[in-house]
């Protein structure tokens, strides 16, 4: 199984679901494993043969650009369909984090992971 991956990708966005969260930006971070169809792009040796990491990267950046949740959990699956549906990955493991919303807690997020054939 091939797959590629993302790790500590940082984003700002508009998340949540309390009254001072919706009025003010915060950072997320992602991390992303995603799951290659075959392994042609091995062979090829071209990056149209794969998912493009970077292309994944510039799109969750405008998704959290222009995109406001209550829920990371909302956020996590549209992330997945993004990554199956856009991307034509074969599966997603999603990890979304809310960085220093707890003062006893350094993070609270989710993990989600799907495959391209129980997409909602």
């Amino acid at each position: 199984m091939d797959f590629i991956f993302i790790e500590e990708l940082r984003l700002e966005t508009l998340i949540g679901v309390y009254d001072w969260e919706r009025h003010r930006r915060q950072t997320i971070q992602i991390d992303l494993e995603v799951g290659l169809r075959d392994r042609h792009a091995a062979a090829s040796d071209d990056v149209a043969d794969t998912v493009d990491y970077g292309a994944v990267a510039e799109r969750l950046r405008r998704l959290a650009a222009e995109s406001e949740f209550a829920l990371i959990e909302s956020l996590a699956e549209t992330i997945a369909d993004i990554i199956l549906g856009e991307f034509k990955a074969a599966w997603v493991k999603a990890r979304v984090t809310k960085l220093g919303l707890m003062r006893d807690a350094k993070r609270v997020g989710i993990v989600i992971h799907r495959e391209a054939t129980n997409l909602k």
